[in-house]
C-alpha cells in the first residue's frame, strides 16, 4: 500500500468513527443528523479517492510490467531474467523498479512519461452540441463528462466471467445430490442403488450494439481531442451499461437472465410476510436474509444493493451498539455490512413496496459469458457522401445464475403493504 493510500484510509476511518460516535449519542438533534450525513458523504468521497488511487497503482504496475517485458523481448532477452537495478539504461525498467520501491508518487516526470499514454488535451463542428464545443477557440482544454454510476456485476470478486471464441450454445452441467445420503447396512446385505440427478444450464450469446454515432470529418480533423479514441470509450461504456442492467434484472427471454431474476426469495422485510416494511430495512431483516442462504454458500458471500439502499444501513447498529457498516482499513480491504463485503449496483431497485432491494449469496455462481471481445467499427465509406465517419460497437454476451438446486443467491423483498 502506498503512503498516500494509507493516509487516506486512516483519515476515512477516523471520520467514520467520529460520525458513528455522533449518531449513537443519547439525544441526536436535527443538526447532529445533518452533520452525520455530511461526515458520511465526505467518507464516501474519500473512498472514491482511495479506489481511484489503488486502481491507478495497479494499472501503473501492469503497464510498467508489460513495458519491461516487451522491451526485454524486443532485445532478445528472456522475460524471466531478474530485473536489474535502476540506472541500467532502460527508462521502462528504471520506472518499473522505482514504482515497486515507492509507488506511483515515487516516479519522476521522465518515468511517468514512459508509463503513461500520451493523450492530447482533450460529432460535426456545427451545431455546437453535436461537437462544435470541442473545436478550440481560445478553448478550455478539458472535456467535461456527465457522470452516472453503473456496474457491479462484473467487478472483481463478484461474478464468474469467462471468454469463448464462438457463440455456439454452451451447456453447463449441474447436479443436485443434496437430498441423498449414505445408509447403514447389515452384514451380508446387498446395498441399494441411488442415481445422481444431473441437469444443465445453457449459455447463449446475445448481440449488443452501442448504437451508431456519426462524426463529420471536419470535426475529426479540427477537434483538440482525439475524437476517435473518445468515442471508442463511450461506445464501450454504452455496452457496459446495458449488459450490467441485463445481468442484474434481465428477463431471460431473448436476453440474459439477471441475478435478481434467477435468485429466489430469502426474506420479506418487516416480518417475512406480504405485509411489513415497504421502504425500510432493519437489522433483523439483514440477519434473516443472510441465514436464508445455506452455510455452504456463505463462505464467500456478499450483499448487493443500490446506493440508496446502502445509505440508511450506514447509520444502523446492532443490539450492542456496534455499527453494521464498517470501512475497510487495509490495502484494498472492502467496506463491510455485518462483516461481509457488498457491491453497489445502481440497477438494483430502491426501497419501495414489493421491490427486490438486496441480494445476498455466492455471486461466483453467476456466470457471464463474453464472446470474442468487443468489435469497434469505423465506417468510412458508408457515409462518405456526407463526409462523415460512423462509429459503432458490437459485443456478444450472456449471463445466468448457475443454480443446481440449493439457491446460492437469495433476495430481500420489501413488503407489499
Amino acid at each position: 500500500m502506498s503512503q498516500e493510500s494509507r493516509t487516506l484510509r486512516a483519515k476515512r476511518a477516523k471520520l467514520v468513527a467520529d460520525a458513528h460516535a455522533l449518531a449513537h449519542g443519547a439525544n441526536m438533534t436535527p443538526e447532529m443528523a445533518r452533520q452525520f450525513d455530511r461526515m458520511m458523504a465526505k467518507a464516501d468521497e474519500l473512498k472514491g479517492q482511495i479506489d481511484r488511487l489503488e486502481t491507478a497503482n495497479r494499472e501503473m504496475h501492469e503497464t510498467l510490467e508489460r513495458s519491461y517485458q516487451n522491451r526485454r523481448g524486443n532485445a532478445g532477452l528472456p522475460n524471466t531474467a531478474p530485473r536489474p537495478a535502476p540506472g541500467w539504461g532502460d527508462p521502462a525498467a528504471d520506472a518499473f523498479v522505482s514504482f515497486l520501491r515507492g509507488g506511483m508518487e515515487n516516479l519522476s516526470a521522465e518515468h511517468r512519461a514512459v508509463a503513461t499514454p500520451n493523450y492530447r488535451a482533450a460529432q460535426s463542428t456545427s451545431p455546437d452540441t453535436a461537437g462544435g464545443y470541442t473545436v478550440p477557440q481560445g478553448f478550455y482544454g478539458k472535456l467535461i463528462d456527465a457522470q452516472l454510476a453503473f456496474g457491479g456485476m462484473m467487478e472483481p470478486n463478484v461474478s464468474f466471467v469467462f471468454d469463448t471464441e464462438t457463440g455456439n450454445a454452451l451447456p453447463i452441467p449441474t447436479d443436485d445430490d443434496t437430498s441423498n445420503e449414505g445408509v447403514l447396512v447389515s452384514e451380508n446385505t446387498q446395498v441399494g442403488t441411488q442415481d445422481v440427478a444431473f441437469g444443465q444450464i445453457t449459455m447463449n450469446a446475445y448481440t449488443y450494439s452501442s448504437k451508431l454515432v456519426l462524426v463529420s470529418n471536419q470535426l475529426l480533423q479540427d477537434s483538440a481531442f482525439d475524437i476517435g479514441a473518445f468515442l471508442s470509450d463511450k461506445l464501450g461504456t454504452r455496452l457496459a451499461r446495458v449488459t450490467n442492467r441485463h445481468f442484474t434484472v434481465g428477463s431471460g427471454a431473448s436476453q440474459p437472465t439477471g441475478a435478481v431474476t434467477g435468485a429466489v426469495l430469502g426474506y420479506t422485510a418487516g416480518g417475512g410476510s406480504t405485509s411489513g416494511s415497504t421502504t425500510t430495512i432493519s437489522f433483523d431483516d439483514l440477519v434473516e436474509l443472510e441465514h436464508s442462504v445455506d452455510p455452504a454458500y456463505r463462505r464467500n458471500a456478499r450483499f448487493m444493493m443500490s446506493d440508496s439502499t446502502l445509505r440508511p444501513l450506514k447509520k444502523m447498529k446492532d443490539s450492542t451498539g456496534r455499527p453494521l457498516w464498517l470501512p475497510g482499513l487495509a490495502d484494498e480491504e472492502p467496506d463491510t455490512i455485518l462483516g461481509r463485503p457488498y457491491t453497489i449496483n445502481q440497477h438494483m431497485a430502491v426501497p419501495s413496496p414489493s421491490a427486490v432491494t438486496m441480494l445476498f449469496g455466492q455471486f461466483s455462481n453467476y456466470y457471464i459469458r463474453r464472446v470474442a471481445g468487443v468489435q469497434v467499427l469505423r465506417l468510412t465509406e458508408k457515409y462518405a457522401d456526407f463526409n462523415q465517419v460512423g462509429f459503432l460497437a458490437f459485443q456478444r454476451w450472456d449471463g445466468q445464475l448457475v443454480d443446481a438446486g440449493t439457491h446460492p443467491i437469495r433476495y430481500l423483498r420489501q413488503a407489499a403493504s
